[in-house]
């Protein structure tokens, strides 16, 4: 029997950083929410000496049980699509915080061009550059009518970084300094500078010293332990929902969060949701919770999901190219990269954090001339030193044989003389890359997997083989001994890990023929259902999404505030 709770003012589905600073800002304004999160309460505490990469990094302690929930892929339609059985080409989060906890902490902002793609691609080459099956479009918003949500989320979680030369103007600073430059950022920087080049260091949510934010929390500066990606921070120096925004939710009263609480199910009338259906995980109860307002935010492909499953915009055909839930889907394309040996040189590989390193924008979206190149956007190109755990590491040059006497004496000898720079690049959407239902395997409570459609195209070869020749002149300027360029772009696959930066699926417009929701991430279709987060990303960028996600949530909760007041579409 479902049980039917009292009305709340807000409920969302998940609590990461969206739902997290939707909380935040929605309960001191005096609204009641209601956090669902299907995975387990988290605190700083239980990371306490936790530095166990096999338990954590190799076993994906904070990441959810494909067992009872996955996705099924396929490179195309002809293809059967399969069940990811373990975690290889990307990770979902689990547990209160989500992916929030788990993540390196880079927070850059998306670049003008980003939000104005398609127009300003076209003002520039012409409406030829933008192959006939690429599906770009601009996001319905500009960086300038942004830039005050991506300000207000950097002073939350006190982004450590400096002025960007390439990027979009700011109306502030970062509020607080770099992170220190270890040799090899040195190194980077001073090389890209003797190349004409514009490093900076990577904007980093792991504090490069004591900070207190503009709500009053406090918290340490970060020990460059480099226990960061899939790990949770013992220090709290990496801004993370669990201590950021979830507590200054709390703190108001008027945020209650329920633990192992999995929505299946939005429920609606008309144009409008009435609430959702959700299983507590550990009794097995079912509870409906009404709400004046849903708030979708959860990780990009289970908003994706969780809108099919309840029939609630128009699924996206890619025969027809219409409709709007699932389409755009895109990754990132993460390629170009080149690692360098070095005989002559020794680093303290060793120590590091999720953000440390340096980075140029010099060939990231469209700061670069691309009328003579076969691809639109580009990458960012960096050094990262996130610190090299023992089971995971062990580079030696190509040739070296795979066991045996030549291959120890090559693993101790550059266990700390590599180094590798890659080029993270932008993602296109195309009218057959796609989200959908699959219509043969389910999960644990019987509804069906949500299935991802999506391969490598030429622009993603090109723009790694232009990636690959700047990377190689920065190692080479380096002085590298010996180095090798990854440039090859074959068939994608599910593994191995690259990224887990998926984007799209419920994206953002200024047309309702062709986006889901508008520039406050509102649905166009039902008014009290808000979705913000990567899924509404129409293109991803050469950039790690989550300062963009967190600029679209402030966004969202100014939306959810006014929708409140005073009902209806917001634009």
């Amino acid at each position: 029997m479902v049980k039917t709770l009292q009305k709340t003012d807000v409920v969302l589905v998940g609590v990461g950083w969206t739902g997290g600073i939707l909380a935040a800002e929605l309960t001191k304004k005096g609204y009641k929410v209601v956090g669902l999160e299907r995975g387990k309460e988290r605190k700083t505490e239980d990371f306490l000496m936790g530095h166990d990469e096999l338990r954590y990094a190799q076993r994906f302690e904070m990441m959810q049980d494909l067992s009872k929930e996955t996705i099924t892929f396929r490179n195309n339609e002809k293809m059967r699509a399969l069940p990811m059985r373990q975690y290889g080409s990307f990770l979902l989060g689990d547990g209160l915080g989500g992916s929030g906890s788990h993540w390196n902490g880079m927070t850059f902002r998306f670049l003008p061009y980003d939000f104005q793609i398609k127009t300003l691609t076209e003002e520039r080459y012409g409406k030829n550059k933008i192959p006939q099956n690429m599906t770009i479009q601009d996001w319905g918003i500009t960086y300038d009518e942004l830039e005050p949500y991506f300000d207000k989320f950097e002073m939350m979680a006190g982004i450590s970084g400096e002025e960007n030369p390439l990027g979009g103007p700011r109306s502030n600073p970062y509020p607080t300094k770099p992170m220190l430059a270890p040799l090899p950022a040195k190194m980077f920087i001073e090389s890209s500078k003797n190349l004409g080049l514009n490093p900076i260091m990577i904007p980093s949510a792991n504090l490069s010293e004591s900070y207190t934010n503009p709500d009053g929390i406090s918290r340490a500066a970060c020990q460059y332990c480099g226990f960061c990606e899939k790990f949770g921070c013992e220090y709290g120096a990496k801004a993370d929902p669990v201590v950021t925004v979830i507590p200054v939710a709390r703190q108001t009263g008027n945020l209650e969060v329920r633990t192992h609480s999995n929505v299946v199910e939005i429920l609606h009338e008309g144009n409008k949701a009435t609430g959702v259906r959700y299983i507590d995980t550990q009794t097995g109860e079912e509870f409906i919770q009404p709400a004046d307002v849903v708030a979708i935010t959860s990780y990009v492909l289970n908003n994706t999901r969780l809108l099919l499953t309840s029939k609630m915009g128009k699924p996206y055909d890619p025969k027809t190219r219409t409709g709007v839930i699932g389409k755009n889907y895109a990754y990132q394309n993460e390629g170009g990269n080149t690692a360098g040996f070095f005989d002559d040189k020794e680093f303290n590989l060793f120590a590091g954090t999720g953000a440390l390193g340096a980075c140029i924008d010099d060939f990231n979206g469209d700061n670069f001339d691309h009328t003579s190149l076969n691809f639109i956007h580009g990458a960012n190109i960096a050094m990262s030193l996130t610190g090299n755990r023992p089971i995971a590491n062990n580079s030696v040059r190509p040739g070296t044989p795979s066991w045996g006497k030549e291959f120890k004496a090559e693993s101790l000898k550059y266990a700390n003389r590599n180094l590798y720079i890659y080029a993270q690049g932008g993602s296109m959407p195309y009218a057959h890359h796609f989200l959908d239902l699959d219509p043969t395997y389910k999960d644990q409570f019987g509804n069906p997997l949500l299935r991802i459609t999506f391969d490598w195209e030429e622009q993603d070869r090109k723009m790694n083989e232009f990636m690959g020749g700047q990377t190689s002149k920065i190692m080479k300027e380096m002085g590298a001994t010996d180095l090798v360029t990854y440039s090859e772009r074959g068939t994608y696959d599910i593994v191995p890990y690259q990224s887990t930066h998926n984007t799209g699926g419920v994206i953002m417009g200024d047309n309702p023929e062709t986006s889901a929701l508008n520039s406050y991430l509102q649905m166009w279709d039902f008014e009290n259902v808000f979705v913000p987060g990567a899924s509404a990303f129409p293109h991803n960028s050469g950039y790690n999404p989550t300062g963009t996600v967190g600029a679209l949530s402030y966004r969202a909760a100014e939306g959810i505030d006014k929708y409140l007041k005073n009902g209806g579409s917001l634009v």
